[in-house]
């Protein structure tokens, strides 16, 4: 095993020597690109499986929509939503994450099986959830987000991108380890598009090696998010697979320990392979003589 700060490392017992895929499982009626298309069990449990058969590292399960204008949902309603689904996918041997920012929703997640937390707050939406995963054998992602969903898109600021998401990641990780959770337990997320603009967006990608130096993985979100579109033609969601997977290999370009979150597995690992390969074959330029 190498160092922290610069090695391929590991993460919820997978080995980050290459990049990995976490395939997006939403169990909610509104979120912004598959919204209502597996609120049903069935459906949920049909995407899962697909997403595992495509080459998915892990599955991330989540039922409260965290669009741009998102409304919450309460506990009890989003514990309904995924621990059936997360029961039977783990049940199946996958690697599952409960994307939640409430304490009884992690707790009800990791006893049905769920061994990854990822909070789009940061573990601080919830006064319970830091000690509940100190003391649980799980793993969390850290991820950041300005304001809340319902408000994060108005007027987002910042002195610069880049290093004021940093600098919160970094506090964030202190926290966690002071609370007991252990830094090879933790991985960070920029939080691409959740209280940014397309400038900042581009100006967090272009200095992602910056993150390198909080000594954890990075998990990156990209996946049909809305600056895709307004860099290109304004494209719906299910239209953006082209430029999810542009900007996933663009990020692939800064180095080491990346996961990635993605709605289209198949497409992604398929591009993964291939940029791997092309990598691999490269050789040193000859030497003048």
């Amino acid at each position: 095993m190498k160092d922290e700060a610069g090695a391929p490392g590991s993460f919820a017992g997978l080995s980050l020597s290459r990049p990995r895929v976490m395939g997006i499982v939403n169990v909610t009626p509104d979120s912004f690109s598959d919204g209502g298309e597996t609120l049903a069990y069935d459906d949920a449990i049909r995407r899962g499986r697909r997403m595992l058969a495509d080459g998915a590292d892990i599955l991330d399960v989540g039922g409260e929509s965290t669009r741009p204008g998102a409304k919450p949902v309460d506990a009890a309603t989003e514990i309904a939503r995924v621990v059936p689904v997360i029961q039977v996918l783990a049940k199946d041997g996958a690697l599952v994450s409960i994307d939640t920012r409430h304490a009884p929703v992690m707790a009800a997640a990791i006893a049905a099986g769920a061994r990854i937390v990822n909070d789009v707050t940061a573990l601080t939406d919830d006064s319970d959830s830091l000690k509940l995963v100190a003391a649980g054998d799980v793993s969390v992602v850290l991820m950041h987000m300005l304001g809340e969903p319902g408000t994060m898109q108005d007027d987002p600021r910042y002195d610069d991108a880049a290093r004021d998401v940093f600098h919160y990641l970094k506090g964030r990780v202190a926290a966690c380890e002071k609370a007991g959770i252990a830094r090879h337990r933790i991985a960070v997320d920029p939080g691409i598009g959740f209280g940014k603009t397309v400038d900042h967006n581009l100006r967090i990608l272009n200095r992602l090696d910056l993150y390198r130096g909080l000594g954890c993985p990075l998990l990156i979100g990209l996946s049909r998010k809305s600056f895709i579109a307004r860099l290109s033609r304004g494209e719906p969601p299910k239209e953006r697979l082209a430029g999810s997977i542009a900007a996933a290999l663009a990020a692939l370009q800064h180095g080491v320990r990346l996961l990635f979150r993605v709605h289209d597995v198949a497409e992604t690992v398929q591009a993964f392979k291939v940029w791997q390969a092309v990598e691999a074959g490269r050789t040193p330029p000859a030497e003048k003589i």
